[in-house]
């Protein structure tokens, strides 16, 4: 699929063993340009973790690793950055979301990103 389109990790984690975390290295191993968020701030994988949200320019992915109970608060953050879609991980899925997302004409889909990593088709 599509490399170098630049991707945020929302909700990324400095914990080894947390899904975002992989995402993240996974993601740098492929060659994709990545900014993260997190609410600690740190490194992984060369990527700065900010803690303070960014307007990130050029945005093309956003990838949800956040409860969908936390997600309300960043609806209208993550709809400013105008990415052509929105990946819900496991364990984030928001009917909510999904319904703000579409009649913003920003497309998303239930996906995990490991898998879509994995087997090209990210």
């Amino acid at each position: 699929m599509q490399t170098n389109k630049k991707t945020l990790v929302f909700g990324a984690s400095l914990n080894p063993s947390r899904y975002s975390n992989l995402a993240l290295n996974r993601l740098i191993s492929h060659g994709h340009h990545v900014v993260a968020f997190g609410l600690k701030e740190g490194e992984v994988a060369g990527v700065k973790i900010d803690t303070e949200l960014k307007p990130y320019n050029a945005v093309d992915t956003v990838t949800l690793y956040m409860n969908p109970d936390r997600q309300a608060a960043f609806y209208d953050y993550i709809m400013s950055l105008q990415p052509n879609r929105v990946i819900f991980n496991p364990g984030t899925e928001n009917a909510e979301f999904f319904t703000l997302l579409g009649k913003a004409g920003i497309e998303f889909e239930v996906a995990c990103t490991l898998v879509l990593l994995g087997t090209n088709q990210y």
